[in-house]
Protein backbone atom coordinates (compact mmCIF):
# COMPACT_ATOMS: atom_id res chain seq x y z
CA UNK A 1 0.00 0.00 0.00
CA UNK A 2 1.39 3.39 -1.01
CA UNK A 3 1.70 5.86 1.87
CA UNK A 4 0.37 9.41 1.77
CA UNK A 5 3.91 10.79 1.95
CA UNK A 6 4.91 8.70 -1.07
CA UNK A 7 1.89 9.87 -3.05
CA UNK A 8 2.56 13.51 -2.16
CA UNK A 9 6.21 13.21 -3.13
CA UNK A 10 5.30 11.59 -6.44
CA UNK A 11 2.62 14.20 -7.11
CA UNK A 12 5.07 17.02 -6.47
CA UNK A 13 7.45 15.46 -9.01
CA UNK A 14 4.64 15.00 -11.54
CA UNK A 15 3.58 18.62 -11.17
CA UNK A 16 7.16 19.79 -11.57
CA UNK A 17 7.52 17.71 -14.74
CA UNK A 18 4.25 19.10 -16.10
CA UNK A 19 5.36 22.64 -15.35
CA UNK A 20 8.62 22.08 -17.24
CA UNK A 21 6.79 20.49 -20.19
CA UNK A 22 4.38 23.42 -20.31
CA UNK A 23 7.34 25.80 -20.22
CA UNK A 24 8.85 24.08 -23.24
CA UNK A 25 5.53 24.25 -25.09
CA UNK A 26 4.51 27.75 -24.03
CA UNK A 27 1.47 26.49 -22.14
CA UNK A 28 -0.13 27.32 -18.82
CA UNK A 29 0.26 24.38 -16.37
CA UNK A 30 -3.23 25.15 -15.03
CA UNK A 31 -4.60 23.74 -18.30
CA UNK A 32 -3.36 20.25 -17.43
CA UNK A 33 -5.44 18.01 -15.16
CA UNK A 34 -3.94 14.93 -13.50
CA UNK A 35 -6.16 11.86 -13.29
CA UNK A 36 -4.93 9.43 -10.64
CA UNK A 37 -5.53 5.98 -12.10
CA UNK A 38 -6.50 3.96 -9.03
CA UNK A 39 -7.78 0.82 -10.73
CA UNK A 40 -4.93 -1.33 -9.36
CA UNK A 41 -4.98 0.01 -5.80
CA UNK A 42 -7.34 -0.40 -2.87
CA UNK A 43 -9.85 2.04 -1.45
CA UNK A 44 -7.47 3.25 1.28
CA UNK A 45 -4.83 4.24 -1.25
CA UNK A 46 -7.53 5.96 -3.29
CA UNK A 47 -8.58 7.83 -0.16
CA UNK A 48 -4.98 8.98 0.33
CA UNK A 49 -4.90 10.28 -3.24
CA UNK A 50 -7.87 12.48 -2.40
CA UNK A 51 -6.30 13.47 0.92
CA UNK A 52 -3.21 14.93 -0.80
CA UNK A 53 -5.42 17.18 -2.91
CA UNK A 54 -5.98 15.32 -6.16
CA UNK A 55 -9.62 15.37 -7.18
CA UNK A 56 -9.69 13.40 -10.46
CA UNK A 57 -9.92 9.62 -10.04
CA UNK A 58 -9.68 7.13 -12.92
CA UNK A 59 -11.15 3.63 -12.87
CA UNK A 60 -11.68 1.10 -15.65
CA UNK A 61 -13.71 -1.76 -14.18
CA UNK A 62 -17.22 -0.95 -13.03
CA UNK A 63 -17.54 -3.87 -10.62
CA UNK A 64 -14.38 -2.79 -8.76
CA UNK A 65 -14.95 0.95 -9.05
CA UNK A 66 -18.49 1.12 -7.67
CA UNK A 67 -17.56 0.03 -4.12
CA UNK A 68 -14.83 2.71 -4.07
CA UNK A 69 -17.24 5.30 -5.39
CA UNK A 70 -19.79 4.41 -2.73
CA UNK A 71 -17.23 5.27 -0.06
CA UNK A 72 -15.46 8.19 -1.72
CA UNK A 73 -17.56 9.39 -4.63
CA UNK A 74 -18.62 12.70 -3.14
CA UNK A 75 -14.98 13.75 -2.69
CA UNK A 76 -13.78 13.63 -6.28
CA UNK A 77 -14.48 13.79 -9.99
CA UNK A 78 -14.63 10.26 -11.32
CA UNK A 79 -13.46 9.23 -14.78
CA UNK A 80 -14.27 5.90 -16.41
CA UNK A 81 -11.21 5.20 -18.55
CA UNK A 82 -11.62 1.56 -19.62
CA UNK A 83 -13.61 -0.25 -22.27
CA UNK A 84 -17.27 0.11 -21.38
CA UNK A 85 -19.75 -2.64 -22.14
CA UNK A 86 -23.34 -1.59 -22.66
CA UNK A 87 -24.53 -3.75 -19.78
CA UNK A 88 -22.25 -1.77 -17.43
CA UNK A 89 -23.58 1.65 -18.45
CA UNK A 90 -26.15 1.64 -15.64
CA UNK A 91 -23.37 1.32 -13.07
CA UNK A 92 -21.32 4.13 -14.61
CA UNK A 93 -23.82 6.88 -15.44
CA UNK A 94 -24.62 8.96 -12.40
CA UNK A 95 -21.37 8.01 -10.69
CA UNK A 96 -18.75 8.93 -13.28
CA UNK A 97 -18.68 12.49 -14.57
CA UNK A 98 -16.52 11.55 -17.56
CA UNK A 99 -16.35 8.50 -19.82
CA UNK A 100 -13.08 8.42 -21.77
CA UNK A 101 -13.87 5.43 -23.98
CA UNK A 102 -16.76 6.32 -26.28
CA UNK A 103 -15.95 4.20 -29.33
CA UNK A 104 -19.24 3.18 -30.98
CA UNK A 105 -22.68 4.59 -31.59
CA UNK A 106 -24.55 1.83 -29.73
CA UNK A 107 -22.65 2.83 -26.60
CA UNK A 108 -23.37 6.52 -27.21
CA UNK A 109 -27.07 5.78 -27.47
CA UNK A 110 -27.06 3.69 -24.29
CA UNK A 111 -25.19 6.40 -22.38
CA UNK A 112 -27.62 9.01 -23.66
CA UNK A 113 -30.68 6.99 -22.66
CA UNK A 114 -29.40 6.28 -19.17
CA UNK A 115 -28.32 9.89 -18.69
CA UNK A 116 -31.76 11.07 -19.74
CA UNK A 117 -33.41 8.66 -17.30
CA UNK A 118 -31.35 10.15 -14.47
CA UNK A 119 -31.64 13.72 -15.72
CA UNK A 120 -27.86 14.01 -15.62
CA UNK A 121 -25.69 14.53 -18.72
CA UNK A 122 -22.54 12.45 -19.19
CA UNK A 123 -19.36 14.02 -20.54
CA UNK A 124 -17.62 11.77 -23.05
CA UNK A 125 -14.29 11.57 -24.81
CA UNK A 126 -14.29 9.93 -28.22
CA UNK A 127 -11.64 7.23 -28.17
CA UNK A 128 -9.40 7.27 -31.24
CA UNK A 129 -7.00 4.49 -32.18
CA UNK A 130 -4.51 6.88 -33.74
CA UNK A 131 -1.70 4.33 -34.01
CA UNK A 132 -3.95 1.66 -35.55
CA UNK A 133 -2.94 -0.99 -33.03
CA UNK A 134 -5.03 -4.15 -33.29
CA UNK A 135 -4.82 -4.63 -29.53
CA UNK A 136 -6.40 -1.25 -28.84
CA UNK A 137 -9.99 -0.10 -29.19
CA UNK A 138 -11.16 3.16 -30.67
CA UNK A 139 -12.29 4.72 -33.91
CA UNK A 140 -10.00 5.16 -36.87
CA UNK A 141 -9.04 8.82 -37.29
CA UNK A 142 -10.96 9.04 -40.57
CA UNK A 143 -14.13 7.86 -38.81
CA UNK A 144 -14.12 10.44 -36.04
CA UNK A 145 -15.75 13.45 -37.71
CA UNK A 146 -18.83 11.57 -38.88
CA UNK A 147 -19.11 9.80 -35.53
CA UNK A 148 -18.79 13.08 -33.62
CA UNK A 149 -21.57 14.61 -35.69
CA UNK A 150 -23.85 11.66 -34.93
CA UNK A 151 -23.03 11.64 -31.23
CA UNK A 152 -23.59 15.38 -30.99
CA UNK A 153 -27.23 14.80 -31.91
CA UNK A 154 -27.77 12.92 -28.63
CA UNK A 155 -28.94 15.59 -26.19
CA UNK A 156 -27.76 13.97 -22.96
CA UNK A 157 -24.18 13.45 -24.11
CA UNK A 158 -21.64 16.23 -23.85
CA UNK A 159 -18.60 15.69 -26.05
CA UNK A 160 -15.68 16.73 -23.87
CA UNK A 161 -12.89 15.91 -26.29
CA UNK A 162 -10.77 13.16 -27.80
CA UNK A 163 -8.82 10.38 -26.10
CA UNK A 164 -6.07 8.08 -27.30
CA UNK A 165 -3.66 5.50 -25.93
CA UNK A 166 -0.20 5.59 -27.44
CA UNK A 167 1.83 2.44 -28.13
CA UNK A 168 4.02 1.24 -25.27
CA UNK A 169 7.60 2.22 -26.06
CA UNK A 170 10.80 2.71 -24.10
CA UNK A 171 11.38 6.09 -25.76
CA UNK A 172 8.42 8.47 -25.32
CA UNK A 173 9.63 10.54 -28.27
CA UNK A 174 8.55 7.71 -30.55
CA UNK A 175 4.89 8.35 -29.74
CA UNK A 176 4.95 12.13 -30.13
CA UNK A 177 3.37 11.85 -33.63
CA UNK A 178 0.41 9.99 -32.10
CA UNK A 179 -0.34 12.85 -29.71
CA UNK A 180 0.27 15.44 -32.41
CA UNK A 181 -2.16 13.71 -34.75
CA UNK A 182 -4.88 13.66 -32.09
CA UNK A 183 -4.46 17.38 -31.53
CA UNK A 184 -4.63 17.94 -35.29
CA UNK A 185 -7.87 15.98 -35.42
CA UNK A 186 -9.29 18.12 -32.60
CA UNK A 187 -8.42 21.27 -34.53
CA UNK A 188 -9.95 19.88 -37.71
CA UNK A 189 -13.24 19.17 -35.94
CA UNK A 190 -13.30 22.61 -34.36
CA UNK A 191 -13.04 24.20 -37.80
CA UNK A 192 -16.46 22.76 -38.60
CA UNK A 193 -17.90 25.62 -36.56
CA UNK A 194 -20.44 23.49 -34.68
CA UNK A 195 -20.65 24.64 -31.04
CA UNK A 196 -21.53 21.09 -30.00
CA UNK A 197 -18.17 19.96 -31.39
CA UNK A 198 -15.91 22.38 -29.57
CA UNK A 199 -14.11 19.40 -27.96
CA UNK A 200 -12.09 21.41 -25.44
CA UNK A 201 -10.05 18.53 -24.02
CA UNK A 202 -7.44 16.00 -25.06
CA UNK A 203 -7.09 12.94 -22.80
CA UNK A 204 -3.68 11.51 -23.64
CA UNK A 205 -0.47 10.58 -21.89
CA UNK A 206 0.25 7.97 -19.23
CA UNK A 207 3.05 7.35 -16.76
CA UNK A 208 5.77 6.73 -19.33
CA UNK A 209 4.92 9.42 -21.87
CA UNK A 210 2.86 12.12 -20.15
CA UNK A 211 5.41 14.91 -20.50
CA UNK A 212 5.47 14.47 -24.28
CA UNK A 213 1.67 14.42 -24.29
CA UNK A 214 1.60 17.70 -22.34
CA UNK A 215 3.99 19.27 -24.84
CA UNK A 216 1.55 18.23 -27.57
CA UNK A 217 -1.54 19.66 -25.91
CA UNK A 218 -2.92 17.16 -23.37
CA UNK A 219 -5.41 18.65 -20.93
CA UNK A 220 -5.92 15.37 -19.03
CA UNK A 221 -3.11 12.91 -18.31
CA UNK A 222 -3.92 9.50 -16.85
CA UNK A 223 -1.27 8.47 -14.34
CA UNK A 224 -1.14 5.14 -12.54
CA UNK A 225 2.20 3.60 -11.58
CA UNK A 226 4.18 6.86 -11.54
CA UNK A 227 1.73 8.31 -9.03
CA UNK A 228 -0.06 5.66 -6.97
CA UNK A 229 1.79 2.47 -7.83
CA UNK A 230 0.38 -0.77 -9.16
CA UNK A 231 1.45 -4.09 -10.66
CA UNK A 232 4.90 -4.08 -12.32
CA UNK A 233 4.80 -3.08 -15.97
CA UNK A 234 1.53 -1.19 -15.67
CA UNK A 235 1.22 2.41 -16.78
Amino acid sequence: MTSMDEIKERLDQVRENIQKACGRAGRNPAEVNVIAVTKYVDVETTRRVLDVGLTDIGESRAQEAVPKWEQLGERGVWHFIGHLQRNKVKAVVGRFTYVHSLDRYSLARELNNRSEALGQPTRCFIQVNVAGEESKRGLKPEEVIDFAREAAELPWLQLAGLMTMAPFTEDPEEVRPVFRQLRGLQQEIRKLGDSRLNLPHLSMGMSRDYTVAVEEGATFVRLGSVLVGGPPGRR
